[in-house]
């Protein structure tokens, strides 16, 4: 009888060990070589162009995530769409930068609150390198908490928490900051471990691999003619390995306000988001995804699988 008792918590023990070594695929109710798909568009918020663009997209079918630029002059437009779709992921693409050259915004926190965040003009610095040369971390902290609330208080469901123009890979400091947050919050975070190897290799050290990792982030980054523009999306989507694999859009429209805010910036800019939102909304990109046995999740999904709400 002894021994008996003995074994049924071994038992047990043996039965969490077992369910702690699913994967993320398997947790989600897939396959454990599932390759999941998150269809996202970064930059919400940030123009009207690019909202309406986003918005377009999202009808058509053919994003299921966007991160909202809580600091921008057009957020409280997003804001009022997100809020009226709760079911599409919404995430908070925590700013920390304004880069374009005649369009500009400064934080949500008092700018008495985060000094070392603002230039001399009370703006958002317009670079990584010289955010991550001025910037503190505990106001960094108290900038992307402000973001968050807001977001918060008008009535947007977070799904999770990702970087505009990767500021976090600056330091140790505020990348293990980041995913404090998203812990704290219990909203995954996006950590490009790949990309973080790249262009941050001395910041691997500093990542929580315990997390939600995006195995593959696909995100262009060099302009392409516009007859090209499919052929990076369209090889990345026919090489797609199993795990959590991220798609980026940066969508707008190529119109009057979008060339204004590009002006003398063309990565990123006008074109380039015309040509996403084009390849996006096109029949190919809707056949490659269903060519290749491809599972798409959101960020809504995982949050829910991680932290069980």
């Amino acid at each position: 009888m002894k021994r008996f008792t003995a074994f049924v918590p071994l038992f047990f023990v043996c039965l969490i060990t077992f369910a702690q070594k699913k994967n993320l695929a398997e947790k989600l109710g897939y396959p454990k070589d599932a390759k999941l798909l998150i269809i996202h568009a970064d930059d919400a918020g940030f123009s009207h162009s690019a909202d309406s663009a986003i918005m377009s997209a999202y009808t058509k079918g053919v994003i299921n995530s966007a991160s909202i630029m809580v600091p921008c002059p057009w957020f409280p437009e997003i804001a009022g769409f997100a809020k009226a779709h709760p079911e599409m992921d919404w995430g908070i693409h925590l700013t920390l930068t304004a880069e374009w050259k005649n369009y500009k915004w400064g934080g949500v926190a008092s700018s008495g609150q985060t000094p070392s965040l603002l230039n001399k003009d009370g703006y958002l610095y317009p670079s990584n390198e010289e955010f991550g040369a001025n910037a503190k971390v505990d106001e960094a902290e108290k900038e992307m908490r402000a973001q968050i609330e807001k977001a918060k208080a008008f009535g947007i469901r977070l799904t999770h928490l990702d970087n505009h123009m990767g500021s976090i890979l600056t330091s140790p400091g505020i990348i293990e900051m980041y995913q404090r947050l998203g812990r704290e919050y219990k909203l995954p975070v996006l950590v490009p471990l790949g990309y973080v190897k790249m262009l941050a290799p001395k910041l691997v050290a500093s990542i929580d691999t315990s997390a939600v990792i995006v195995d593959n982030f696909i995100m262009a980054y060099m302009m392409a003619p516009a007859d090209k523009w499919k052929n990076f999306y369209n090889t990345n989507l026919q090489q797609l390995k199993p795990g959590l694999n991220e798609l980026v859009f940066h969508l707008a429209f190529e119109d009057n306000e979008m060339k204004a805010i590009a002006k003398d910036h063309p990565d990123y800019g006008s074109t380039w988001r015309q040509q996403d939102y084009n390849y996006g909304t096109s029949e190919e990109f809707k056949a490659q995804i269903k060519a290749k046995g491809i599972y798409l999740v959101t960020w809504g999904d995982i949050k829910k699988a991680w932290y069980g709400n």
